[in-house]
Protein backbone atom coordinates (compact mmCIF):
# COMPACT_ATOMS: atom_id res chain seq x y z
CA UNK A 1 0.00 0.00 0.00
CA UNK A 2 1.39 3.49 -0.99
CA UNK A 3 2.58 5.93 2.06
CA UNK A 4 -0.37 8.32 1.53
CA UNK A 5 -3.79 9.83 3.52
CA UNK A 6 -5.57 7.58 6.06
CA UNK A 7 -9.09 6.69 5.33
CA UNK A 8 -11.76 8.63 6.33
CA UNK A 9 -12.52 5.76 9.05
CA UNK A 10 -9.23 6.45 10.37
CA UNK A 11 -9.91 9.88 11.63
CA UNK A 12 -9.16 10.41 15.03
CA UNK A 13 -9.33 6.59 15.72
CA UNK A 14 -5.89 7.16 17.48
CA UNK A 15 -7.56 9.39 20.25
CA UNK A 16 -10.93 7.49 20.13
CA UNK A 17 -8.74 4.03 21.17
CA UNK A 18 -7.08 5.61 23.85
CA UNK A 19 -10.39 6.61 25.06
CA UNK A 20 -12.59 3.51 24.92
CA UNK A 21 -10.18 0.18 24.29
CA UNK A 22 -9.89 -2.40 26.85
CA UNK A 23 -12.06 -0.60 29.28
CA UNK A 24 -15.07 -3.10 30.19
CA UNK A 25 -17.86 -3.70 32.66
CA UNK A 26 -18.18 -7.14 32.23
CA UNK A 27 -15.22 -10.40 33.02
CA UNK A 28 -13.94 -12.10 29.96
CA UNK A 29 -11.54 -14.66 29.46
CA UNK A 30 -10.08 -15.39 26.14
CA UNK A 31 -7.89 -18.42 25.09
CA UNK A 32 -5.97 -18.30 21.99
CA UNK A 33 -3.10 -19.69 19.79
CA UNK A 34 -1.89 -19.93 16.44
CA UNK A 35 0.40 -22.05 14.09
CA UNK A 36 3.18 -21.56 11.91
CA UNK A 37 1.06 -22.69 8.75
CA UNK A 38 -1.06 -19.74 9.07
CA UNK A 39 -4.09 -20.66 10.67
CA UNK A 40 -5.08 -19.12 14.10
CA UNK A 41 -7.94 -20.03 16.95
CA UNK A 42 -8.99 -18.20 20.13
CA UNK A 43 -12.00 -18.66 22.41
CA UNK A 44 -13.82 -16.23 24.03
CA UNK A 45 -16.29 -16.33 27.39
CA UNK A 46 -17.28 -13.52 28.67
CA UNK A 47 -20.26 -12.11 31.30
CA UNK A 48 -22.04 -9.20 32.22
CA UNK A 49 -24.34 -9.56 35.43
CA UNK A 50 -26.57 -12.79 34.82
CA UNK A 51 -25.94 -12.63 31.19
CA UNK A 52 -23.28 -15.19 29.75
CA UNK A 53 -21.91 -15.02 26.02
CA UNK A 54 -18.99 -16.63 24.27
CA UNK A 55 -17.26 -16.64 20.55
CA UNK A 56 -14.88 -18.69 18.38
CA UNK A 57 -12.54 -17.19 16.15
CA UNK A 58 -10.68 -18.32 13.55
CA UNK A 59 -8.33 -16.86 11.27
CA UNK A 60 -6.21 -17.92 8.48
CA UNK A 61 -3.40 -16.03 6.40
CA UNK A 62 -1.62 -17.35 2.92
CA UNK A 63 0.29 -14.18 0.71
CA UNK A 64 -2.57 -11.72 0.58
CA UNK A 65 -5.35 -13.48 1.70
CA UNK A 66 -7.09 -13.25 5.21
CA UNK A 67 -9.70 -15.62 6.39
CA UNK A 68 -11.97 -15.07 9.22
CA UNK A 69 -15.05 -16.90 10.80
CA UNK A 70 -16.49 -15.82 14.27
CA UNK A 71 -19.18 -18.05 16.03
CA UNK A 72 -21.51 -16.12 18.35
CA UNK A 73 -23.20 -18.27 20.57
CA UNK A 74 -24.98 -14.87 22.23
CA UNK A 75 -26.58 -13.92 18.49
CA UNK A 76 -26.06 -17.41 17.17
CA UNK A 77 -24.35 -15.94 14.11
CA UNK A 78 -21.54 -17.06 11.64
CA UNK A 79 -19.57 -13.85 10.59
CA UNK A 80 -17.20 -14.42 7.69
CA UNK A 81 -15.06 -12.29 6.23
CA UNK A 82 -12.64 -12.14 3.44
CA UNK A 83 -9.65 -9.71 3.00
CA UNK A 84 -7.68 -9.81 -0.08
CA UNK A 85 -5.05 -7.21 -0.97
CA UNK A 86 -3.83 -5.95 -4.20
CA UNK A 87 -6.26 -8.00 -6.06
CA UNK A 88 -5.54 -4.43 -8.49
CA UNK A 89 -2.71 -2.68 -7.47
CA UNK A 90 -2.79 -0.61 -4.20
CA UNK A 91 -6.48 -1.82 -3.47
CA UNK A 92 -8.13 -4.11 -0.34
CA UNK A 93 -11.02 -5.97 -1.26
CA UNK A 94 -13.17 -7.14 1.98
CA UNK A 95 -16.15 -9.75 1.37
CA UNK A 96 -18.45 -10.69 4.37
CA UNK A 97 -21.25 -12.40 5.39
CA UNK A 98 -23.84 -13.05 8.16
CA UNK A 99 -24.89 -16.47 8.70
CA UNK A 100 -28.08 -17.47 8.86
CA UNK A 101 -29.02 -14.07 7.50
CA UNK A 102 -27.99 -14.20 4.16
CA UNK A 103 -29.07 -10.89 3.30
CA UNK A 104 -26.34 -9.23 5.39
CA UNK A 105 -23.67 -9.63 2.96
CA UNK A 106 -20.94 -6.94 2.10
CA UNK A 107 -18.87 -6.06 -0.31
CA UNK A 108 -16.07 -3.05 -0.01
CA UNK A 109 -12.99 -2.07 -1.71
CA UNK A 110 -10.51 0.17 -1.00
CA UNK A 111 -8.07 2.18 -2.75
CA UNK A 112 -4.71 4.08 -2.08
CA UNK A 113 -2.89 6.57 -3.40
CA UNK A 114 0.31 9.04 -2.68
CA UNK A 115 -2.06 11.37 -2.84
CA UNK A 116 -5.97 10.06 -2.30
CA UNK A 117 -7.69 7.10 -0.96
CA UNK A 118 -11.33 5.81 -0.99
CA UNK A 119 -13.29 3.43 -0.05
CA UNK A 120 -16.59 1.67 -1.92
CA UNK A 121 -18.53 -0.23 0.01
CA UNK A 122 -22.44 -2.41 -1.24
CA UNK A 123 -24.67 -4.21 0.81
CA UNK A 124 -26.25 -7.64 -0.87
CA UNK A 125 -29.43 -7.04 1.06
CA UNK A 126 -32.56 -6.25 -1.46
CA UNK A 127 -32.64 -3.01 -0.80
CA UNK A 128 -28.80 -2.25 -1.24
CA UNK A 129 -27.27 0.43 0.94
CA UNK A 130 -24.05 1.88 -1.23
CA UNK A 131 -21.52 3.86 1.64
CA UNK A 132 -19.09 5.95 -0.20
CA UNK A 133 -15.82 7.74 1.28
CA UNK A 134 -13.00 9.59 -0.02
CA UNK A 135 -9.93 11.64 1.57
CA UNK A 136 -7.16 13.41 -0.16
CA UNK A 137 -4.23 15.47 1.05
CA UNK A 138 -0.93 13.81 2.98
CA UNK A 139 -0.07 11.70 5.83
CA UNK A 140 0.59 14.65 7.60
CA UNK A 141 -3.49 16.76 6.43
CA UNK A 142 -5.56 15.10 4.71
CA UNK A 143 -9.37 15.80 3.91
CA UNK A 144 -12.12 13.77 3.75
CA UNK A 145 -16.03 12.99 3.57
CA UNK A 146 -18.00 9.61 4.35
CA UNK A 147 -21.74 9.30 2.58
CA UNK A 148 -24.38 6.32 2.35
CA UNK A 149 -27.13 6.10 0.27
CA UNK A 150 -30.00 3.80 0.46
CA UNK A 151 -31.80 2.96 -3.24
CA UNK A 152 -34.98 1.95 -1.87
CA UNK A 153 -35.85 5.34 -0.76
CA UNK A 154 -33.35 7.20 -2.89
CA UNK A 155 -31.79 8.93 -0.43
CA UNK A 156 -28.70 10.16 1.55
CA UNK A 157 -28.72 8.61 4.89
CA UNK A 158 -25.77 10.23 6.09
CA UNK A 159 -22.85 12.74 5.27
CA UNK A 160 -20.14 13.50 7.20
CA UNK A 161 -17.10 15.33 6.31
CA UNK A 162 -13.55 16.02 8.63
CA UNK A 163 -9.70 17.18 8.38
CA UNK A 164 -7.01 15.06 9.95
CA UNK A 165 -3.48 15.78 10.95
CA UNK A 166 -0.70 14.22 11.81
CA UNK A 167 2.53 14.68 13.15
CA UNK A 168 5.69 12.20 14.41
CA UNK A 169 4.02 13.65 18.38
CA UNK A 170 0.48 14.50 18.21
CA UNK A 171 -2.37 14.15 16.02
CA UNK A 172 -5.68 16.11 15.85
CA UNK A 173 -8.82 15.35 14.09
CA UNK A 174 -12.40 17.57 13.34
CA UNK A 175 -15.12 15.94 12.01
CA UNK A 176 -18.47 17.08 11.44
CA UNK A 177 -21.22 14.43 11.89
CA UNK A 178 -24.56 13.77 11.70
CA UNK A 179 -26.09 15.38 8.87
CA UNK A 180 -24.32 19.11 10.55
CA UNK A 181 -25.86 18.09 13.45
CA UNK A 182 -22.32 17.40 15.34
CA UNK A 183 -19.42 18.57 15.81
CA UNK A 184 -16.43 16.17 17.35
CA UNK A 185 -12.48 17.40 17.79
CA UNK A 186 -9.77 15.19 19.06
CA UNK A 187 -6.32 15.88 20.25
CA UNK A 188 -3.38 13.46 21.04
CA UNK A 189 -0.23 14.38 22.30
CA UNK A 190 2.99 12.14 22.86
CA UNK A 191 4.71 12.77 26.24
CA UNK A 192 8.13 11.99 24.60
CA UNK A 193 9.55 9.87 21.62
CA UNK A 194 9.51 6.87 23.56
CA UNK A 195 6.01 6.39 23.49
CA UNK A 196 5.49 5.92 27.08
CA UNK A 197 2.69 7.91 27.46
CA UNK A 198 -0.23 10.37 26.00
CA UNK A 199 -2.79 12.59 26.84
CA UNK A 200 -5.56 12.92 25.00
CA UNK A 201 -9.21 15.25 25.19
CA UNK A 202 -11.84 15.20 23.08
CA UNK A 203 -14.71 18.44 22.86
CA UNK A 204 -18.12 16.71 21.33
CA UNK A 205 -21.17 19.50 20.52
CA UNK A 206 -24.48 18.05 19.62
CA UNK A 207 -26.53 21.20 17.84
CA UNK A 208 -29.89 19.91 18.26
CA UNK A 209 -30.34 19.52 22.04
CA UNK A 210 -27.38 22.03 22.70
CA UNK A 211 -24.98 19.80 24.56
CA UNK A 212 -21.43 19.42 25.04
CA UNK A 213 -19.37 16.60 26.37
CA UNK A 214 -15.40 16.73 27.39
CA UNK A 215 -13.42 13.70 27.84
CA UNK A 216 -9.91 13.97 28.81
CA UNK A 217 -7.39 11.25 28.87
CA UNK A 218 -4.08 9.91 29.68
CA UNK A 219 -1.94 6.55 29.47
CA UNK A 220 1.09 5.45 30.70
CA UNK A 221 3.65 3.14 30.64
CA UNK A 222 5.33 2.02 33.69
CA UNK A 223 7.18 -0.61 32.59
CA UNK A 224 7.53 -2.22 29.47
CA UNK A 225 5.00 -4.70 30.54
CA UNK A 226 2.32 -2.82 32.11
CA UNK A 227 0.58 0.09 31.25
CA UNK A 228 -2.22 2.38 33.38
CA UNK A 229 -5.04 4.49 31.81
CA UNK A 230 -7.81 6.84 32.96
CA UNK A 231 -10.36 9.01 31.58
CA UNK A 232 -12.89 11.70 32.70
CA UNK A 233 -15.58 13.68 31.22
CA UNK A 234 -17.81 16.69 31.99
CA UNK A 235 -20.49 14.49 33.29
CA UNK A 236 -18.30 12.82 36.11
CA UNK A 237 -17.92 9.62 34.11
CA UNK A 238 -14.50 8.08 35.78
CA UNK A 239 -12.66 5.42 34.26
CA UNK A 240 -9.26 3.74 34.91
CA UNK A 241 -7.27 0.56 33.67
CA UNK A 242 -4.35 -1.60 34.47
CA UNK A 243 -2.89 -4.08 31.69
CA UNK A 244 -0.13 -6.65 32.45
CA UNK A 245 1.97 -8.39 29.77
CA UNK A 246 2.04 -11.85 32.36
CA UNK A 247 4.48 -13.58 29.34
CA UNK A 248 4.36 -12.57 25.76
CA UNK A 249 1.01 -11.94 24.46
CA UNK A 250 -0.82 -12.94 27.37
CA UNK A 251 -2.47 -10.26 29.22
CA UNK A 252 -4.00 -9.36 32.36
CA UNK A 253 -6.53 -6.34 32.13
CA UNK A 254 -8.36 -4.44 35.06
CA UNK A 255 -10.70 -2.13 34.63
CA UNK A 256 -13.56 0.53 36.81
CA UNK A 257 -15.76 3.23 36.05
CA UNK A 258 -17.10 5.37 38.97
CA UNK A 259 -19.77 7.84 38.62
CA UNK A 260 -18.71 11.27 40.66
CA UNK A 261 -21.81 12.68 40.48
CA UNK A 262 -23.78 9.55 42.04
CA UNK A 263 -22.01 8.41 44.85
CA UNK A 264 -24.78 6.36 46.32
CA UNK A 265 -23.95 3.79 43.06
CA UNK A 266 -21.49 0.90 43.45
CA UNK A 267 -19.01 1.08 40.71
CA UNK A 268 -18.46 -1.02 37.95
CA UNK A 269 -15.75 -3.39 37.54
CA UNK A 270 -14.00 -5.22 34.22
CA UNK A 271 -12.33 -8.58 34.61
CA UNK A 272 -10.56 -9.72 31.08
CA UNK A 273 -7.83 -12.26 30.89
CA UNK A 274 -6.13 -13.14 27.72
CA UNK A 275 -3.31 -16.17 27.25
CA UNK A 276 -1.78 -17.37 24.24
CA UNK A 277 0.43 -20.65 24.96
Amino acid sequence: MSKGPSLFSDFGKKAKDLLTKDYSSDQKFTLASDSETGLALSSTVGKNGALSSGNVTAQYKRDNTTLDVKIDTESNQILTTLTVIDILPSTKTIASLKLPDYDSGKLETQYFHEHATCSLAVTASQSPVVDVSATIGTPSIAFGAETSYTTDSCKFMKYNAGVSMTKPTSNAAVILADKGDSLRFSYMHHLDQLDRGAVVGEISRKFSTNENTLTVGCSYVVDPHTIVKAKLNNHGNLGALLQHELKPKSYLTISGAFDTKALEKYPKFGLALSLKP
